[in-house]
Formats: C-alpha cells, structure tokens, sequence
C-alpha cells in the first residue's frame, strides 16, 4: 500500500506495468506472476501474486478474498502441485485469499504471525491503516528472521523486515538474485508506514538491513520488478529523510497539530489520500518523539500537539 507523501520527489519511479489482472506472466525462467483486479489510490493496479518453481511450486501473497483471483492462480499452476504459501504481511489486499487458496491447494502456509500492533501500548488501539488489517489470519508455520523455506528445486531465506507492518517478512531466493520485498519497498510510490500496524523506527531500519543485502532483483507486491534493488532504495531512504526534515522546518514555526502539518508538507495532494498522509506524518512523529527530538503531550499516537524539545 502506497504512502500519499510521494507526488513529487527524485525517487526514479516506475509506472510502467501494463500487466492485465487474471493473467500469468514470466518474469524470469522459473518465476511467474498474476495481478489480481484489485487496483486503488493504495495498490496501484493491484496486488501481485508470484509463483515459485515449476512442478512443485510455492505462491506469494494469495492476494485478497477474491474468488475471481484465486482462480486465476490455480489457473496459472494447472498439472502442477502447490506445496508452499508464503505470506509477507497482514494487509487486506495480500493475506486474505489465504485460506481459499489453502482450500483448493492444501499446501502449507507460512508467515511470521498473526497481525499485531508495531508496539505493546498499541495493542489495545482500534486505529488501523488505509488497507485494513487482516486479523483472523494464522499461518501453519511460524517462521522468524534467517528460517529457510526450501521446495522443489528452490529455496527462499525468511528476511525480517517490520515497518509497513510489524510482521512485515521478504523471501530472499539467493540463487536467483531476487527478493519478494512485499509492501516494503514499491517501485511506483512510496510505502505507508502507519502506526499502529507500521513503525517508522522499524521501517528505516528494515530498510538499511534491506541495502545491506546482495539481492539486486526487488520483486514487490504492487508494480513492476526493480532492477537494482539496493541502489533504488537509497532514493527511498533520503526521500524519508526529506520527508522528516520538512516536519521539522514547519515545527520550527511553532507548535503544531497534525492536520496542520498535513496542509503544509503535502501541497495538491488528493483528497483521497490525506488520512494517509496523517498517517505518515505520525509514524515520522512518533519516531522523532522516541528520539527526543520532538515532545508531546502524553503518548506520541494521540498527543494533538507536537513541538520541538528544548
């Protein structure tokens, strides 16, 4: 899901993907994708689905509920055998097609957790993001950072990587120079990073972790694939940082409410993404408030008024 802060910036975006929903695509040898018709102000054209392998294959993100997508997957896999469902994240518009593909397949799901909240003093909120949180999901298999998932002739390196999500998880394929990076990182937009369900602290060090790797090939959940994977994300990374010190210039005028700075930092923005850019506004609050930049009254997610610490 996409975050409203990024109209104008230098991140070198792609939005060139004329994939049409319900059709299987190669990528490359061995990995194919279908694009679920599910396109919005949020996702893009909509979500994507890969499939790992030939024979004895996995599938990536089963997408939304969608009857119409699932069976395009089972389409695309027709005289082969699922083995493997690999979850990267808890969002509306990528887990919950889980169980009806489960059902028609009986393979085995895996995924870092159930949806939680980014930090303890947020579980009890009721506030969730743009995409909404799929809740009742729960993998067969729990896996955690550094767990490799191996099928027929495959193998994919569980990659911990919470920010958009606190369970947010990519699947490194070595052998293929190739990492399915999720909601993470998007080659079209930005991501939302919206607390509860997201961290900015999480998210830029999930990022940082993400650049440290080897993997050139980022294969996200919305858009094309991104060719240099770690180049792009430094873009990403001062696009951030920019972000924050705009937050800072206006705090720097006086005290301030969110909606406020909202008005200032995101000038045309469209009506339909203001909420997120709130919400993008609070998670850069949040982590300046732990940093101790900036102070709040009580708790960073409800404090109304935000100014900088003397």
């Amino acid at each position: 899901m996409n975050d409203a802060s990024a109209a104008s910036d230098d991140v070198p975006f792609n939005r060139d993907f004329p994939l049409q929903a319900g059709v299987v695509e190669e990528v490359r040898p061995g990995l194919r994708r279908v694009l679920c018709n599910n396109p919005s102000p949020f996702t893009f054209t909509g979500t994507v689905s890969y499939i790992i392998g030939t024979g004895k294959v996995a599938i990536v993100d089963p997408g939304p509920d969608s009857e119409a997508h699932a069976q395009a997957l089972i389409d695309a896999v027709k005289g082969e055998t699922v083995t493997h469902i690999l979850v990267t994240h808890t969002h509306k518009d990528h887990s919950p097609g889980t169980p009806r593909l489960k059902a028609l397949t009986g393979a085995t799901v895996y995924a870092e957790g159930p949806h939680r909240a980014s930090r303890p003093y947020f579980e009890s909120e009721t506030v969730s993001t743009e995409s909404g949180a799929d809740r009742a999901f729960r993998p067969d298999v729990t896996i955690r950072d550094g767990d490799v998932i191996e099928g027929d002739g495959w193998a994919v390196e569980a990659v911990a990587t919470p920010g958009h999500t606190a369970n947010h998880m990519a699947f490194a394929w070595k052998e293929r120079d190739a990492i399915f990076v999720g909601d993470h990182i998007m080659g079209w937009s930005t991501s939302i990073v919206a607390p509860p369900d997201g961290s900015m602290v999480d998210y830029m060090e999930s990022l940082d972790r993400l650049m440290a790797r080897d993997e050139q090939l980022y294969l996200s959940g919305h858009g094309a694939e991104i060719l240099e994977g770690p180049r792009y994300s430094r873009f990403l990374k001062r696009h951030r940082q920019a972000r924050e010190a705009s937050i800072l210039h206006r705090l720097a005028k006086g005290e301030t409410d969110i909606p406020t700075m909202v008005r200032a930092i995101y000038i045309g923005i469209d009506p339909r993404l203001i909420g997120a850019a709130g919400y993008s506004v609070l998670a850069h609050l949040e982590d300046l408030v732990i940093r101790g930049v900036v102070t709040t009254d009580g708790d960073p997610l409800i404090g109304g008024r935000y100014r900088l610490a003397k």
